[in-house]
């Protein structure tokens, strides 16, 4: 089985759009055809789940008015997050397992890539909001009563427009998307192991996973806390 091919290594300037979509598709995995078939029959069981539940989630919403509130509308943005992933990311690496290697070409891994991180970094910055959310509420109710719809519509458009901005750097040339060694889905190219793309991961682990992660473990050790407190009182 041969070796995942690094794209970028083989392209020399100049390179045109159909050249590197032809060098996509002659792309082999690491994977024998029935590791892949696996990993699709897995993507396509989670992706059906993940679709199903989502949905009643946004139907449960949209029947009872009572549920729709500002603290409600981060979860439903959640739900979004999810559907994108099991929606658009699941079937395209479950077609490329199927296939035995990446089918979508560049623009395909561009546009999978891209969108599995930017509905990744929403989901973190969703999850983040949603523990500062709970920490004002029970920790802080003198400040969580004056927050208001504009104040939950400014957090979740935040997550999102970070989302945005770690999705598209790679597009424009803060590291890049390629094939990972499976061969099936596209990824932060990390063969490149170039300064471009050191900066990139490190901001990216930094702002998107260390500063959630603390702000998170803060928020849900405060709640811990106080809810004990309410208890033994």
């Amino acid at each position: 089985m041969e070796t995942l091919v690094v794209v970028s290594t083989l392209l020399p300037t100049g390179t045109g759009t159909e050249n590197i979509s032809d060098i996509f598709s002659e792309i082999h995995s690491v994977f024998s055809q029935t590791e892949h078939n696996i990993v699709a029959a897995y993507l396509i069981t989670a992706g059906v789940i993940s679709l199903l539940s989502n949905i009643i989630v946004l139907g449960i919403f949209v029947k009872y008015k009572e549920l729709r509130t500002a603290t409600n509308a981060i979860i439903i943005n959640l739900a979004f997050t999810d559907i994108g992933v099991s929606g658009i990311g699941y079937p395209m690496s479950a077609a490329s397992d199927l296939h035995g290697s990446w089918k979508f070409g560049y623009v395909g891994c561009q546009i999978y890539a891209g969108l599995n991180i930017f509905f990744g970094m929403a989901s973190i910055g969703l999850l983040t909001v949603v523990a500062i959310d709970r920490y004002l509420t029970i920790c802080r109710p003198d400040i969580g009563r004056r927050i208001t719809s504009c104040h939950y519509t400014a957090m979740i458009l935040a997550a999102w427009i970070n989302a945005v901005f770690w999705s598209v750097m790679p597009i424009v040339g803060w590291s890049s998307y390629a094939p990972d060694p499976t061969g099936a889905t596209c990824t932060i190219n990390w063969r490149k192991n170039d300064v471009s793309f050191i900066s990139y991961t490190m901001s990216v682990v930094a702002v998107n996973f260390v500063v959630p992660l603390m702000v998170m473990f803060y928020c849900y050790y405060k709640v811990s806390r106080t809810m004990k407190g309410y208890g033994s009182r």
